[in-house]
């Protein structure tokens, strides 16, 4: 295939890209969204190994077919449930075939370039490596912390934003000696010093952000991903690459500053890293009050009885696989004209979307599924609200007490609901290591057990 070819398909794989991306920010386009994403990948792994200056077809297609099986296999393998973790290690990889490329590039640089040509090169074989390795080390964190392998707590460092700030000027001095020097033994020192420091200060900056802000944190090392792509674009010079890189950036930054705006966080501490970890009452765990239980039939009861019913669901129905009975609930009370919709916090779950996502498997009609602003100041008039899996998305403390971790955070106001059913498996704290008032108030009563056995056995009793 001639360059030309190769451009003018590069051309057509980005603006499918785009459309993707259109696509994938509705419910009812998602699928022709991620139809658009295959055929634009499919394109541009044909152009690539086709085009002009391809060698080594052999092993690119051996890699491919490798890639690609492995891709299949976690497709059919991976749950709902662990999709934020499989988004977490895909960004690591993306981040270390960054440091890969920048260190292939450096070492198969051409010589007889022009002076300022070759600087620039050597900014972009930094700054890629500097990117890659921090999107790696931080990545791999926030896998370890959404599989329950590396604590949720925060790590607190004394002088942790010092750290920071050091690793980042040391890094920039590095980049000074690494462009300025010819002698290749200091380049090759300072870029394996820099790699050292941007692998601690990936880790270091997911380590110390807590387990409530893990969506977040995602959303973040999406965009790092992205830009760690177009620093791999721009050594290869390869135009796809950058325009792709840049847009997963782009879009990763947009969503993180919707994230962050959800969790009432400053969107550049996110991007420092440590950000809400620094109240003293982190991890309280003491009870506010006793908690009152309540039985299936009793809840089946209130159901029965109630117009209005709300849903909202929380990372502990995701785990238990719990959406499908959920779904089947709010079909029997909507046949019985009965008002039901499902509240979604921007951040419940592990990953951004994630309650939506487990919804639409479970085929639940998109316009009963509403977010936090346009269902919030519904709860007053609601006869009965179902948290099922939810605490910190639903804490009051996060309104009534300026100590808490999660203050200022905008929650789920269900405690203003007539009455709230709260299941749970135990009185143990949400991921963000908070107690949760909300299970002491009047009108709130627990539903202990599995979620899903639970909300099993609730449909049974509501069916007979």
């Amino acid at each position: 295939m001639s360059g030309g070819l190769v451009t003018a398909a590069y051309i057509v794989a980005a603006i499918l890209f785009i459309l993707s991306l259109a696509g994938l920010s509705k419910h009812e386009t998602s699928q022709q969204g991620n139809l658009f994403g295959i055929c634009g990948m499919a394109i541009a792994l044909v152009a690539t190994v086709s085009g002009p200056d391809s060698a080594s077809i052999g092993w690119l297609l051996l890699a491919m077919v490798i890639g690609g099986a492995i891709g299949i296999h976690l497709a059919r393998k991976v749950e709902m449930t662990e999709m934020p973790e499989l988004v977490a290690i895909l960004h690591s990889f993306v981040g270390l075939a960054a440091v890969l490329v920048g260190y292939n590039s450096y070492i198969d640089r051409a010589s007889d370039l022009p002076v300022i040509m070759q600087n620039i090169h050597l900014t972009e074989v930094f700054l890629g490596v500097f990117i890659g390795a921090v999107t790696f080390t931080g990545s791999v964190v926030a896998f370890g912390k959404l599989r329950g392998k590396i604590s949720s707590r925060p790590l607190m460092l004394p002088h942790r934003h010092r750290l920071n700030l050091l690793a980042l000027v040391v890094s920039a001095a590095l980049l000074i000696a690494f462009v300025r020097t010819d002698n290749s033994g200091v380049q090759v020192f300072a870029l394996l010093i820099m790699t050292l420091i941007a692998l601690a200060f990936g880790w270091h900056m997911v380590a110390s952000i807590g387990g409530a802000d893990m969506p977040v944190v995602v959303s973040m090392l999406n965009s790092y991903s992205g830009w760690a792509a177009a620093a791999a674009g721009f050594m290869l010079s390869n135009d796809l690459l950058i325009v792709t890189g840049a847009l997963v950036g782009s879009s990763g930054a947009i969503l993180s500053y919707i994230m962050c705006k959800a969790m009432n966080r400053s969107f550049i501490s996110v991007i420092a890293g440590g950000f809400g970890s620094d109240s003293s009452s982190a991890g309280q765990t003491a009870e506010t009050g006793e908690h009152r239980e309540i039985s299936l039939q009793e809840t089946a009861e209130l159901l029965r009885n109630a117009r209005s019913v709300i849903i909202t669901p929380g990372y502990g129905m995701a785990v238990a696989q719990a959406q499908y009975p959920v779904a089947e609930i709010s079909a029997l009370l909507r046949a019985r004209g009965v008002k039901v919709r499902f509240a979604i916090h921007p951040v419940a779950g592990r990953l951004p979307g994630h309650m939506n996502v487990l919804l639409a498997e479970a085929r639940v009609p998109y316009d009963i599924v509403l977010e936090m602003d346009e269902i919030n100041s519904d709860f007053a008039d609601t006869d009965i609200v179902l948290v099922i899996g939810a605490n910190d998305t639903v804490n009051p403390a996060a309104q009534d007490d300026p100590a808490s971790p999660i203050a200022g955070m905008p929650v789920l106001e269900v405690w203003k609901a007539q009455n709230v059913v709260v299941f749970k498996r135990s009185m143990n704290t949400g991921y963000a290591g908070v107690q949760n008032p909300l299970f002491f108030k009047e009108n709130t009563q627990m539903l202990f057990g599995d979620a899903k056995a639970t909300v099993d056995a609730l449909l049974k009793e509501l069916q007979d």
